[in-house]
């Protein structure tokens, strides 16, 4: 007996499979970022190259999150996320510190990302 499934339930999986497409973007984004530190000013091929594929995957991945979820909400997520992760992991890598308005301002980001997905923006 062949099962069918309710309109919901894919439209419930495509978002799930677009914020893992967006989280995985993210990531690809964030660690190129901090590898382009590594790349003293694109001299170091192997940096470099981790920098191009990095971009590359990232979008590649924002493309797939778009499927299910508005463009301008993926850009602002991406954007907002990508930020704090580069910030997050720019202080493990290199131990860059930043002072207690610069961790406001991530914070604001943060619930920024927040109040976008709660919008009605959000809607699909």
């Amino acid at each position: 007996m062949k099962r069918t499934y309710p309109a919901e339930h894919f439209k419930f999986r495509t978002i799930i499979m677009s914020w893992i497409f967006l989280l995985l973007g993210v990531m690809a984004e964030a660690l190129s970022h901090v590898a382009l530190k590594a790349t003293d000013g694109f001299t170091r091929p192997l940096p470099a190259a981790m920098v191009i594929l990095g971009h590359l995957t990232a979008f590649l991945f924002l493309g797939q999150a778009m499927k299910g979820m508005p463009v301008g909400v993926v850009h602002a997520l991406w954007a907002g996320m990508a930020i704090v992760t580069v910030t997050l992991l720019s202080a493990l890598f290199y131990r860059q510190h930043l002072d207690m308005t610069a961790w406001i301002g991530m914070l604001l980001v943060a619930l920024g990302v927040v109040m976008i997905n709660l919008s009605q923006g959000h809607s699909h």
